[in-house]
């Protein structure tokens, strides 16, 4: 009788804890805060030029990825890859800086929102483009509110919610004063050793980190907004940016710093804390913020949640390889036309496929456009200082590897070159890894049906260009 009465006890433990768990994942709230345009760059990332306690503090409460990355390096199809947990390639006009978003594929925030969560965003959400065409009456992201503090105010006690908040930092242009109100540690600053190391590049450095540093103090006033309202625990705070930082060959590009981004993860204590090194990639966010909210994931996320990566902390072999892309950036070619790339990423190599290595990857040298030449690169002082330097043999290889053209495929070894200066493609050596590498990223292809892969036209760029007029200087 005694054994009978502890295994009852037992089975009603077990019972209970279940059930108990299984409730706080149906009433868990997500917050999503987004970086616009930001690298590597927080005190967690080891980087100290400024001090980032709002996301270190995330980080330290949670789990630190150091291995993730973005869809593809360009705002509107990152944002949308995150919403709906599919490839660029695989959003037809949603794969376009400036496009749309086609409302058929399933989105993480429609789905709460019918499961009865409140949803909202402040600043930016989805985009730049025009959602309205895709067949959206308000930003996919969700409806609009003037911040996260009035969002909550108007939050219905007891109700679930979904919130983006969107910033703008550290994306261009930037405001010189700005970076006069911040504290740096100026010896730890690192210009990428593919751009000059002068004082021009510096400043714009510095500018950049101060917004940076503005964004942290966001994640600081939304962390403070939680826990005043006793939400902290039961919140899945989502800490990451859309892309890399806005400097030459980073952002709009496939290169490690392009798409490698910060993403710290917290949900009370149902995670287990620490720092994973398993490569994941922002398509995973959706199918995990499901997940824990106990919504079915549709069959159309084709990405896996991360809940049990985070939960157990063990080692899952579809983690050691992340692939990512591009397609049309900004109108800086002639005819509108983009520079369609696919690459693979592991723990030794980069390869890269440039579909159209006719073009011109930063786009054209000459162009009526208000981004000016190379516009798929952000106006400011470092590219401005390529520029004017394009025909200095002292600045030859820094202009190479951010404005001229490239070859059809770019091999790179990490152990040896961590920077990609160097490509190997050609060296026979790595004939048998480049060899590999390319099946794989083609039986991705196969596997997620790119378009690309079925004609020599790129379908991407008949797609409508919603930035009005000739061009946008920000994108």
């Amino acid at each position: 009788m005694r054994k009978v009465i502890i295994l009852s006890v037992c089975l009603l433990f077990i019972q209970f804890n279940y059930t108990a768990a299984q409730t706080g994942k149906a009433h868990a709230n997500i917050l999503v805060i987004i970086a616009d345009d930001m690298s590597m760059n927080a005190g967690v990332y080891g980087d100290s030029t400024i001090k980032t306690p709002g996301i270190d503090g995330v980080g330290k409460d949670g789990v630190i990825f150091d291995q993730a990355y973005c869809a593809a390096s360009s705002c509107t199809p990152s944002r949308a890859s995150i919403l709906t947990g599919r490839y660029p390639h695989q959003l037809k006009e949603g794969g376009n800086l400036w496009g749309t978003l086609p409302i058929v594929y399933p989105n993480y925030t429609r789905l709460l929102a019918d499961k009865g969560y409140k949803i909202g965003l402040c600043g930016k959400g989805w985009g730049p483009g025009d959602f309205k065409p895709g067949g959206y009456k308000e930003n996919p992201a969700g409806p609009d509110y003037k911040n996260f503090e009035q969002f909550l105010t108007e939050l219905p006690a007891g109700k679930p919610f979904c919130f983006w908040i969107g910033s703008h930092d550290p994306h261009r242009p930037y405001d010189p004063n700005l970076k006069k109100t911040v504290e740096f540690n100026k010896s730890e600053l690192k210009v990428p050793v593919w751009l000059p190391d002068n004082d021009i590049v510096r400043e714009d450095l510095l500018d950049y980190y101060a917004e940076v540093k503005r964004f942290d103090q966001t994640v600081e006033e939304a962390i403070a907004l939680l826990k005043k309202n006793g939400l902290y625990d039961n919140t899945l705070i989502i800490v990451t940016s859309d892309n890399g930082m806005p400097f030459p060959r980073i952002k709009a590009n496939a290169y490690v710093a392009s798409t490698h981004i910060p993403l710290v993860i917290r949900w009370g204590n149902h995670l287990k804390k620490g720092r994973l090194k398993e490569f994941v990639s922002l398509i995973d966010l959706a199918p995990t913020i499901l997940d824990v909210t106990n919504t079915a994931i549709p069959q159309s996320m084709i990405a896996k949640s991360l809940l049990p990566l985070m939960s157990t902390g063990k080692m899952d072999k579809r983690f050691d390889t992340v692939f990512t892309e591009r397609e049309r950036h900004a109108r800086v070619r002639t005819n509108n036309m983009g520079y369609p790339i696919r690459a693979v990423r592991t723990k030794e190599y980069v390869y890269i496929e440039n579909l159209k290595p006719d073009r011109w990857p930063a786009g054209d040298p000459v162009s009526a456009e208000p981004t000016g030449p190379f516009g798929d690169i952000d106006n400011g002082g470092s590219k401005k200082f390529l520029v004017d330097n394009r025909n200095n043999p002292e600045f030859k290889n820094q202009v190479n590897w951010s404005l001229e053209k490239r070859p059809a495929i770019e091999l790179y070894d990490l152990k040896k070159d961590p920077n990609q200066l160097k490509n190997v493609a050609a060296d026979p050596a790595y004939n048998k890894i480049k060899k590999s590498l390319g099946n794989s990223l083609l039986q991705w292809r196969r596997r997620t049906e790119d378009p690309l892969l079925t004609t020599d036209k790129d379908v991407f760029d008949t797609y409508p260009y919603y930035g009005g007029g000739k061009g946008k200087k920000n994108n």
